[in-house]
């Protein structure tokens, strides 16, 4: 597989990474773990060399799983974890989870993560949520400090409005921002992306498939579980997708013409938008990995992508992305 460099920074990575919250978290039931851990290491003999994980996921057991997966090839890899909730209470899940990225904590929780992902240093680390309780500069840093320790290489942030990544790159160069970015999430293009340009910084997006949607596997008549995220999500009542069902069929029609699948076009119009862009899609499944890596594959003509955006920019997108609790934790 090809490579991409996150801005300026020099972190080479393959040009999907994986997202691996869905194998504990957030997508119904924890999966399988020796299924999880063969699909990770069947992953980097894809040539995958990104992962993504965080403390929360679990929290802690995805932590543990891709420690587990990537110990005997850890050389090949970058894995990307997260700080920045308060895991201490009962209630444990981001969205009741409180935020607290106060140095002290910030450095408790790399800790934690340190031997859960069996490291000696962690290549790149996000701030999960801009916390407002706490100045940038100081989580910032508090990074800067653990990246002379060695006990971490790069200094990452999460869902970040522009101020926040200006006031934090000017204390600790940020390497990579990762945000939810898609075909039916296009805000970061207004402030964020040209910021990233700007000051030399990558862009991961998460959720590149639109949690699912983008695929083409899910209409109207979609069901999902309570301890399925997605339940809780605007965007995911049967009205709102019946709604979005334009975008994809938008894509479904370029993906028969290039003999390819509706997810491997929103990939491969990710990719087009900027070389420093490099998704991170999650699944639990060794047929959608090979699907999603594939897309590095589909080469998008300038006439693709203008049709992409002409007629993308006509088909109104219904339904909020998280309910407003969650929203106000983003763009900070």
């Amino acid at each position: 597989m090809q490579k991409r460099k996150l801005g300026n920074s020099g972190l080479e990575v393959s040009t999907i990474g994986l997202g691996c919250m869905g194998m504990s978290f957030s997508y119904g039931p924890p999966k399988d773990e020796q299924e999880m851990i063969s699909l990770l290491r069947t992953a980097v003999e894809r040539g995958v060399t990104f992962f993504d994980t965080a403390e929360v996921y679990g929290p802690f057991t995805n932590e543990e799983l891709v420690g587990e997966a990537l110990a005997p090839v850890r050389e090949q890899v970058v894995i990307a974890t997260k700080f920045g909730f308060d895991l201490s209470g009962d209630d444990k899940r981001p969205g009741a989870a409180g935020l607290n990225s106060r140095p002290e904590h910030v450095k408790q929780a790399v800790e934690g993560s340190l031997k859960r992902l069996k490291v000696d240093v962690i290549d790149l680390l996000y701030q999960h949520r801009v916390d407002p309780n706490v100045p940038i500069e100081d989580v910032a840093g508090a990074v800067k400090d653990l990246i002379q320790q060695g006990k971490v290489k790069h200094f990452g942030l999460s869902e970040a409005g522009v101020r926040t990544i200006r006031r934090a790159h000017a204390v600790q160069p940020v390497t990579a921002l990762q945000s939810e970015y898609s075909l039916w999430w296009r805000k970061p293009e207004a402030e964020v992306i040209p910021t990233l340009e700007e000051l030399g910084i990558g862009l991961v997006p998460y959720s590149p498939l639109g949690k699912g949607f983008l695929t083409g596997k899910l209409d109207e008549h979609a069901t999902f579980a309570s301890n399925d995220f997605r339940s809780t999500l605007p965007r995911f009542t049967p009205e709102a997708l019946k709604s979005n069902q334009a975008l994809v069929d938008l894509l479904g029609g370029i993906a028969s013409r290039k003999g390819a699948t509706p997810a491997q076009i929103a990939l491969a119009w990710l990719l087009s938008q900027k070389p420093w862009i490099v998704p991170i899609p999650g699944t639990t499944k060794l047929n959608r990995l090979d699907e999603n890596l594939g897309a590095a594959d589909v080469e998008l003509t300038a006439d693709d992508l203008r049709e992409i955006e002409t007629t993308a920019s006509k088909i109104p997108v219904e339904g909020d992305r998280y309910p407003e609790k969650l929203e106000k934790m983003t763009g900070l």
